[in-house]
């Protein structure tokens, strides 16, 4: 099984590509969809990384993937400008998800 990464800059893409994770840059909606539709066909990519920025422009299109496929894992990751998402996210997450604050 391989990754493959999805992402809204160029930066981000090539540490992957050193990390040996091949992907492409998706700079508008249209070729996010290309990429998306490409990696959903491709049955070597077990695991799809996607910038939280590329997540938070497209979450129906995101959140549809993790509902009904099975198979890739997508995977929100921050870019190379860190996360955007707030320092008690997995307290939060926890939180919502079993009822219990940490």
């Amino acid at each position: 099984m391989k990754m493959f990464l999805i992402s809204d800059n160029t930066d981000t893409l090539t540490g992957m590509r050193l990390a040996g994770i091949e992907g492409v840059v998706a700079e508008d909606k249209a070729e996010f969809q290309a990429a998306l539709e490409s990696a959903l066909s491709n049955t070597d990519i077990g695991i799809l990384l996607v910038t939280e920025k590329i997540s938070g422009e497209y979450p129906q299109i995101i959140d549809k993937i993790k509902l009904s496929e099975s198979t890739p894992l997508v995977v929100e990751i921050p870019d190379r400008f860190g996360s955007s998402r707030g320092s008690d996210f997995i307290s939060g997450y926890i939180r919502e998800a079993i009822g219990v604050k940490l």
